[in-house]
């Protein structure tokens, strides 16, 4: 499977009311809002920024480096709200993600519907078997959301990384392909 070419030809991914689509450099000071807030990255492995150059060279190195990232877009405000990715594992055909959000678009059902995006790629376009992730015990408002999009509970490894200092216990959250094709018949 030419996975490359699948993301390049789903870079841009649309729902009710979110476009999911590759960063561009005019995203900075929308990413800046989100990226100096203290409670939105005190579960990410990298700190609050503290100016926009900083915010700048992540949007070009990190955000705008590869396929699979996605800016959140909020349709009514033409406005990126947050980040979103699937990160493949193509021996294992599966894939993990990660999703950061402005606090003001927080409980507004947009983390939810961007996932729901992400995983109607993974399973109906990528043709994965698995996707899955995790959450730091604390975050369970993101183990929510993987519950919605239909993910399951696996288990939770205790202490198991170390960030900013401090050893977090490790939520991890799955959901195989036929799982998502069955909840989507319901």
């Amino acid at each position: 499977m030419d996975y490359a070419s699948i993301l390049e030809e789903n870079s841009i991914l649309e729902s009710d009311r979110l476009i999911l689509r590759p960063f561009t450099i005019q995203d900075v000071p929308d990413v800046y809002l989100f990226a100096r807030d203290e409670v939105v990255t005190r579960y990410l492995t990298w700190p609050p920024h503290k100016d926009m150059s900083v915010t700048e060279k992540m949007v070009r190195e990190i955000y705008m480096s590869r396929s699979g990232i996605y800016a959140i877009v909020l349709k009514s405000e033409n406005k990126c709200i947050g980040c979103i990715d699937i990160r493949l594992v193509p021996e294992h055909e599966k894939a993990t993600f990660g999703y950061c959000l402005n606090r003001d678009y927080w409980n507004r059902g947009c983390a939810t519907e961007a996932l729901a995006l992400i995983l109607e790629l993974a399973f109906a376009k990528l043709k994965l078997n698995r996707v899955e992730s995790t959450h730091y015990a604390g975050n369970e408002t993101s183990g929510r959301v993987m519950q919605k999009c239909g993910m399951i509970y696996e288990g939770t490894g205790v202490k198991e990384v170390k960030i900013k200092g401090v050893f977090h216990d490790v939520v991890h959250y799955a959901i195989l392909k036929d799982d998502w094709i069955r909840s989507k018949n319901r």
